[in-house]
């Protein structure tokens, strides 16, 4: 059981639904760390009993991806330059408030070397997930990423937004993988499978990744496609199936995972008192 927390994608996410268009505003760091741990101790409340308690999962720099694909996320830092918020302040920040949390919160904090918190989570389910749900313990992935609508195959697992406060359903979670590998992902700066790798990354437009295309890829992939889409199909499964993780990262995770936390809730008043979150003190039990 456990409760497993998309940490940078949460704390992003809850971020800019406050602040909205205003990016030229300062980042307020005790803000920050009030927003985030107020969202943690709203979700834990609410999920604790049936899933049990919570794991951070924090993304990594350098991400192993790169390796296999140099334009994964090459738009991300030129969208940041552009922008009038101060993402080095931001993410000093987010990374001081995760050692925090490590530091004096009875939470596991899972932090593996160029791996994504999608890389953590994906390979916590893997491992966990059963197909059927008669006595399984059960596991909740709280972010709002569409990314992890692949793992909801298993029947222990659900998802949930905690900014937008809803669940993140999908009737066929298998299709919507086999979509999303053909369709690739613009976000992450991946293209379809009709692409070259680079289109995404100078600008330049896709190729149309019509529901005729889709159907055919799907009904036959390997008949459908020559050597070059098969490449190119292979490079998005690379970047966006989460089974396909490198094995010597799926096994540090594993190994973090496994490991029980010695820290208990001892140090959860005095932290509070210091960082003056005494609107959090009166739920503390809530932690």
């Amino acid at each position: 059981m456990a409760i497993l927390v998309d940490y940078n994608q949460v704390m992003l996410a809850s971020l800019f639904a406050g602040i909205g268009n205003h990016t030229d505003m300062d980042v307020d760091e005790n803000l920050l760390r009030h927003m985030f741990l107020n969202s943690i101790r709203s979700n834990r409340k609410k999920f604790h009993n049936e899933y049990g308690e919570i794991i951070i999962c924090v993304d990594n720099k350098d991400v192993w991806r790169r390796d296999y694909f140099p334009y994964y996320k090459a738009n991300r830092k030129k969208s940041r330059d552009e922008s009038e918020l101060d993402w080095n302040k931001l993410f000093e920040s987010i990374h001081r408030i995760r050692s925090e949390i490590d530091e004096f919160f009875p939470y596991k904090v899972i932090s593996v070397d160029r791996c994504e918190a999608d890389d953590i989570i994906g390979t916590i389910i893997h491992e966990v997930g059963t197909d059927l749900n008669m006595g399984s313990e059960k596991y909740l992935i709280l972010s709002g990423d569409k990314d992890f609508i692949q793992l909801h195959t298993y029947a222990n697992v659900d998802q949930y937004n905690p900014v937008m406060k809803k669940w993140v359903r999908s009737d066929n979670p298998d299709k919507y993988l086999d979509e999303h590998v053909l369709k690739g992902d613009v976000g992450d700066g991946v293209p379809n499978i009709l692409s070259s790798d680079n289109c995404l990354a100078i600008g330049e437009r896709q190729r149309p990744m019509t529901k005729k295309r889709i159907t055919a890829f799907l009904g036959d992939p390997e008949g459908s496609m020559d050597e070059e889409t098969k490449l190119r199909y292979n490079r998005n499964k690379k970047m966006i199936d989460l089974s396909q993780i490198p094995s010597e990262y799926k096994e540090r995770v594993l190994e973090q995972f496994n490991i029980e936390k010695d820290i208990g809730r001892e140090h959860l008043f005095n932290f509070f008192v210091k960082k003056k979150l005494k609107n959090l003190i009166t739920d503390i039990q809530d932690f």
